[in-house]
């Protein structure tokens, strides 16, 4: 599948800025501290993609800047990058939102990737050197259901195939759940717990049977689709390998998804861990619920850049709140947004200002202790607000501000 244009990155060394700060440290959920990431050259990140049955909305892209704050303090430590991200182009919900509205489900996801292919590039968020679908990756997902197959470690239900927790006796260490927890969760985010004939109300779905009216491929285990879970897994797998450094999405994600993309994972090739931290940014709520296609309580990125809202302030506008928290938008903060961006504009249009080797120490400093943005702009608003008589530092900010931040003076 087909990514988005990356947008060109200073270096910060062309400029005579001192080299980079200390490791980033993020929050792993499995282990529920706060850690450093030990990236060998090439640091490998998987970020789960979205199901595109709708335009990209606020917390989309909270959750996709979070991760490109990961990628660019990586670059910026001297490590190359390998981020891959899936797109779930077939699945139930756009399967139903199709047949609402009448439109072919290949076409609507063709519509909405290109959507957020648009969104992302406009956002400045450096795209992944995979991007990969769904429905490109079935060959891949379902070899690695036949390996698991193969290993007794899936069971046949009415032609679907499941896989049992008790194949992966780690099951359960990423979300740190308990059975009682873990069980409404996996019925509201697309469990089938009360399904009769289950080993385990937890068991997950390999491959769903052809069902009439659905799309569906040939497999050794007769036409069908996959589940979701296992499709991060395979590709995960083929192209990052196990252990790599970080999987990431929204909290949301957790549990089920990454509880299972994991077990999969660990269950397929006997090693473990599946990622070495499991990354969450925090959800993003719109008049007391959190943003979600099925409320329908929705602030697409499209239709605040059509209404003439630079990009650069809706990505001040989230990068003002941790990307762990969970927050409520409102018009007022994108107004904030705007007013910031244009007092930075202002300061790097000076011929002097303060120095910005300082800054630069902050932010870093900010960046690295779990990618602690608020105090990063907070360091920004200072300078700019500051006067000097460096007259490089105006160009050294706008070139920091973009490195770091994605932000473009």
């Amino acid at each position: 599948m087909r990514s988005w244009s990356a947008p060109r990155i200073p270096r910060l060394s062309d400029l005579g800025l001192a080299g980079p700060g200390p490791a980033l440290r993020l929050f792993d959920s499995a282990t529920r501290t706060v850690k450093a990431t030990d990236p060998g050259p090439v640091a490998r990140m998987y970020v789960c993609g979205i199901t595109p049955y709708d335009a990209t909305h606020l917390g989309h892209a909270n959750t996709y800047l979070a991760f490109d704050l990961v990628g660019r303090v990586w670059r910026d430590l001297g490590h190359e990058v390998l981020y891959v991200q899936n797109a779930t182009d077939v699945d139930d919900p756009l399967l139903e939102r199709a047949e609402a509205t009448g439109v072919d489900w290949r076409d609507l996801a063709e519509r909405e990737i290109e959507l957020f292919r648009t969104d992302m590039e406009a956002l400045r968020v450096v795209p992944p050197a995979h991007y990969v679908g769904a429905v490109e990756a079935i060959p891949m997902i379902v070899e690695m259901i036949e390996g698991l197959k193969e290993s007794g470690l899936t069971y046949d239900l009415d032609g679907d195939l499941y896989f049992p927790v008790t194949a992966d006796a780690r099951f359960g260490e990423v979300s740190g759940l308990t059975a009682a927890e873990m069980l409404p969760l996996f019925a509201e985010r697309g469990g089938d717990p009360a399904r009769t004939g289950k080993k385990d109300p937890l068991d997950a779905l390999l491959w769903l049977a052809e069902r009439p009216g659905e799309p569906s491929w040939d497999s050794p285990f007769g036409k069908g689709r996959p589940g979701w879970h296992i499709e991060c897994s395979a590709i995960s797998l083929r192209h990052l390998g196990m252990s790599f450094d970080v999987e990431g999405g929204g909290s949301d994600l957790t549990f089920p998804h990454h509880e299972f993309s994991a077990s999969h994972a660990q269950a397929a090739t006997g090693e473990h861990p599946h990622a070495r931290a499991y990354v969450h940014a925090g959800m993003v709520a719109l008049d007391g619920e959190k943003m979600s296609k099925s409320r329908g309580n929705l602030v697409f990125v499209s239709r605040l850049r059509t209404s003439g809202t630079d990009p650069m302030a809706i990505r001040l506008a989230l990068l003002a709140h941790h990307y762990r928290a969970d927050w409520e938008w409102t018009a007022p903060q994108l107004d904030a947004a705007t007013e910031r961006l244009s007092r930075w504009r202002a300061a790097v249009e000076r011929p002097t200002a303060a120095p910005a080797a300082p800054v630069l120490a902050e932010i870093r400093t900010a960046l690295t202790t779990d990618l602690d943005a608020p105090a990063a702009l907070a360091a920004l608003d200072r300078w700019a607000a500051a006067d000097g008589a460096d007259a490089e530092a105006p160009a050294q900010i706008r070139a920091i501000t973009d490195a770091l931040l994605g932000v473009e003076l």
